[in-house]
């Protein structure tokens, strides 16, 4: 019989093991809020790239590891946390437009990597991290660029001939660096299986 102290241990118990990813989710996501609004440029890529495509990536590996360790319940409760700490922070850190859009975008991504996770979790190590984080960053791109600037009057720039807005743009370059990084993380995300296998007899180990 359980009693009501050890529930509150168990509750307790399972905040301090979710309390690295959900520091660890506040800290990318708030990061990319302010470095989204810095164009890139080295290579002269200001017109087609943010520095914030670089570093917003990694809140996927950090989702999929939770979810490969405690399960797609822990994993939203991560999500969730991460999306309360990085709308506070983004609202002192960047505007509150670019907060709307990042903590929309990053709900409505990181719930679908969690749903994409989890369905394909049996299947071969590198294909749930894959499909759930290239899926999850065509939804927040798509999101996060029209609700940030679409109407914005950013400006234009002449890309091969075609007039564009400038965060057009900027949202299918940062697209195509998502996808380059959801590839790149299958190596750390291999390294750390070890490090976040699931609880033997609960989730298939990937």
């Amino acid at each position: 019989m359980t009693t009501g102290g050890d529930f509150q241990d168990q509750r307790g118990r399972a905040g301090m093991r979710l309390s690295l990813p959900v520091a660890a989710m506040a800290m990318v996501v708030a990061a990319s809020n302010v470095l989204v609004q810095y164009p890139f440029t080295p290579l002269g890529l200001a017109d087609y790239l943010t520095w914030g495509a670089f570093s917003y990536p990694f809140a996927f590996l950090v989702t999929d590891l939770t979810n490969r360790r405690f399960g797609p319940v822990a994993a939203r409760r991560v999500v969730y946390a991460g999306f309360a700490i990085a709308v506070a922070l983004s609202v002192w850190l960047a505007t509150p437009r670019i907060a709307l859009a990042s903590g929309t975008a990053f709900l409505a991504a990181q719930l679908v990597d969690v749903w994409i996770f989890h369905r394909l979790r049996r299947q071969a190590w590198w294909q749930a991290p894959l499909a759930s984080s290239l899926i999850g960053a065509t939804v927040d791109t798509t999101l996060f660029f029209s609700l940030a600037f679409a109407g914005s009057g950013i400006g234009e720039a002449d890309y091969w001939g075609l007039v564009l807005p400038v965060w057009v743009a900027w949202a299918v370059f940062d697209w195509m660096v998502k996808l380059v990084h959801a590839v790149a993380m299958l190596g750390p995300f291999h390294l750390l299986r070890r490090r976040t296998a699931p609880a033997v007899g609960e989730y298939p180990a990937l």
